[in-house]
């Protein structure tokens, strides 16, 4: 530590404040690095021998307090290891507060809600940090560096005569309502759904300024509701015209010039299966039995690459997407039409090119000969789920004989994979039927059966097989750099939590190594089927896990028990896959490992969409629930209760996937509060409880169209 300095003068404090913020703010960019007095006042643009000279007086005044380290004579660095000034992406929760996480730094950090200043979801904030007594680490926001976002979507309140209003947003991404001064309204009416752009928020003043940028409807309104899920996120509904441009001048033609550096498979029996409604068909089987006994079964997949190439404006807008987005009512593809319904979707009685993974397999199912490349097919017919199932189910019908062969290849290996360690969350999902107007009529559940076991598995096997044929060189790890698809393995303290709380249902799980976790898991998940505690249970176990995401890093897949795979097998619909498609490709044709770094930036930003779109999938489930039980507001239901919090719990009604929320000041029968380690509330008086699981029956009281939240009674 220095000592009180000479160069320091109580008239230039504040001066020096100043500058001690920008040099922090600075050094934050890269907090690992170290920098000398010069490079730092060329950072802050302090050149000239004066502020330079200010310069080194700050570095004294932020040694003093601890904000940097000195590593070297003359050479700084910011302090991670005690309270300073950090760096880090803002994460807000339900309650207002929030978590900064900070690179390098293990625990996130808390963030109380009247410290947040104008920060908001996902920005890129600079924190200062302090511990009380005893407590952890906590923080208060000084200055957002970067903005996650600047547009919102939300309701335009105007003031009555006045010329000015407020947006209130519809998401908790933003903490206030945006201004809009007059001439920035932009033709919205009084209580308008909007998209607002905020354009600044001036030091002091309580509300960001914004503009009306698009006027989206009456809220509550089918198309506007929708359109309101796609803005939030920042889906286009269509494309750019150039690039709809680039996709129609594509040459669809199967010219044997092309014909003839490919693989011809035209000839073997090769099908389709899809869901009913599927309009994009990414994935073909081929069989045929060999003369030694053995089976050849392809696995076909679009080559979208071959149509997608890199640096055109079709592949940078793909990218950009990196996902196709499934709403309830309506796909926002990743490629335009022409590309995913017509050109790479693999129809029936048209030729196609593909990218396939070719397996001789015996009848233990064992892989004994693997090639992969470009090919050529034709398929022969395109079943639906439910008619392979009705193949299996009666072994009837025109290629019964093919596809019970499948299905049984299929369940040895499934079979196998569970041996392996692989988990066997087989989780129903919501489905509606709609109306003309997309308006719910009824909810249904998608149940997985044999024909989708049988798709899956063998989907699974090529997206391992080229994830192990790229990164391995005779068992081995050879460093080629590739996209995996990986899933990290669970948190312990979170498992720790599961085994206690299962074990006060009776239900024994060991922890001693991962293979014993992942056997434990399964036979959690099939003891609790049909029991009353199977909802909670499976609930706890899926939170317990970590979340699948695309890295460089081969880690594995926890949850398939692979140590290596990746996602080869939609490139319609998913960019990593066409990633990959591009990367084996170049290995098969001799190229050198390319720059890991660039891939990795891909990775992230793939996964970020693959979030962002699956928030947006949620959010579209949930409007149509809240529209469906309108209909049904007063009428009492029995439900389980899935989710447990301070302020109320959540129940859903098992025959619909409707969940509403019952708050705890609602209770009128006794003061109820929340135990987290029992995921429960109690009563103080009379020691009622209702806990996670617990069956309750409930009275829809409200459903709110713009919030998708539907609010329930207990009913005794």
């Amino acid at each position: 530590m220095p000592k009180k300095n000479k160069y320091i003068s109580q008239k230039n404090d504040s001066k020096l404040l100043e500058i001690g913020r920008l040099i922090l703010r600075f050094m934050n960019q890269n907090q690992t690095k170290i920098y000398n007095y010069k490079q730092i006042s060329d950072g802050i643009d302090h050149k000239n021998p004066r502020q330079r000279e200010l310069v080194i007086q700050a570095l004294h005044k932020l040694l003093s307090n601890q904000r940097i380290k000195e590593t070297d004579k003359g050479k700084y660095s910011i302090n991670l290891n005690i309270e300073g000034t950090l760096t880090g992406v803002i994460d807000f929760n339900q309650s207002g507060n929030a978590y900064v996480k900070v690179e390098g730094l293990k625990d996130d950090v808390f963030i109380h809600a009247k410290n947040v200043k104008d920060a908001l979801q996902g920005d890129k904030v600079l924190i200062v940090t302090y511990n009380f007594k005893g407590k952890k680490m906590e923080g208060s926001v000084l200055e957002v560096l970067e903005r996650s976002r600047t547009e919102f979507v939300g309701t335009l309140q105007l003031v009555p005569h006045k010329e000015f209003g407020f947006v209130v947003c519809d998401k908790k991404t933003i903490n206030t309502d945006i201004f809009v001064p007059k001439g920035k309204i932009n033709g919205a009416e009084n209580g308008n759904k909007v998209v607002v752009k905020m354009l600044e928020w001036k030091a002091g003043d309580k509300n960001p300024e914004g503009e009306i940028i698009q006027v989206l409807g009456a809220p509550g309104e089918h198309e506007t509701e929708i359109h309101s899920i796609l803005a939030e996120y920042g889906l286009p509904y269509s494309f750019p015209e150039e690039v709809e441009q680039d996709a129609e001048k594509i040459d669809r033609r199967i010219t044997d010039e092309e014909v003839a550096k490919r693989r011809d498979m035209r000839k073997i029996c090769t099908f389709t299966i899809d869901p009913k409604d599927a309009k994009d068909f990414d994935d073909a089987l081929s069989i045929q039995k060999l003369d030694n006994g053995n089976w050849e079964i392809g696995v076909h997949i679009a080559d979208v690459s071959h149509y997608v190439i890199p640096g055109t404006m079709l592949d940078d807008e793909a990218y950009e997407r990196a996902t196709s987005v499934y709403l309830v009512d309506r796909v926002v593809p990743m490629l335009p039409e022409v590309l995913s319904n017509d050109v790479c979707s693999l129809r029936p009685n048209e030729d196609k090119f593909t990218f396939s993974a070719v397996f001789e397999m015996n009848d233990d199912a064992e892989v004994v000969n693997q090639w992969f490349g470009r090919t050529v097919i034709h398929s022969d017919r395109r079943f639906t789920y439910e008619e392979a199932q009705e193949r299996i189910e009666t072994k009837e019908g025109d290629l019964a004989e093919e596809i019970l062969t499948l299905d049984r290849l299929a369940k040895i290996m499934r079979q196998q994979r569970i041996k392996d360690g692989a988990i066997t969350f087989d989780r129903s999902e919501v489905r509606f039927n709609l109306n003309e107007k997309s308006e719910p009529i009824g909810v249904y559940f998608k149940i997985s059966k044999d024909s989708n076991h049988l798709i899956e598995e063998f989907m699974l096997l090529a997206n391992k097989k080229v994830s192990e044929f790229v990164s391995l060189k005779k068992g081995r790890p050879n460093n080629n750099t590739f996209i995996y698809r990986v899933h990290d393995d669970p948190d312990p303290a979170k498992l720790e939590a599961l085994r206690d709380f299962v074990s006060t249902f009776g239900y024994k799980m060991d922890l001693a190594n991962t293979k014993k976790v992942a056997e434990s898991l399964n036979n959690l998940l099939k003891d609790v089927k049909g029991k009353g505690e199977e909802n909670m249970i499976e609930t706890l176990a899926m939170r317990s896990m970590s979340k699948a995401v695309y890295s460089t890093e081969p880690i594995g897949h926890y949850g398939l028990g692979f140590d290596y795979y990746s996602h080869f097998t939609s490139p319609i619909r998913r960019y990593p896959d066409l990633l990959a498609h591009r990367l084996l490709q170049h290995y098969l044709d001799g190229g050198k490992s390319p720059d890991k770094n660039e891939l990795e930036e891909k990775s992230k930003h793939c996964s970020a969409r693959e979030r962002l779109a699956a928030d947006a999938e949620r959010d579209s489930i949930k409007f149509m629930q809240v529209k469906f039980m309108e209909k049904h507001l007063g009428e009492t239901f029995t439900g389980v209760i899935s989710g447990v919090a301070e302020f109320g719990f959540w129940v859903e009604i098992p025959e619909n996937g409707a969940e509403g929320l019952i708050k705890l000041r609602d209770l009128m029968d006794d003061s109820y509060s929340y135990d987290k380690s029992t995921h429960a509330v109690y009563g103080s008086r009379t020691g009622k409880r209702y806990q996670l699981g617990d069956q309750v029956q409930i009275k829809v009281v409200k459903a709110n169209l713009i919030q998708k939240q539907l609010d329930f009674k207990v009913v005794d």
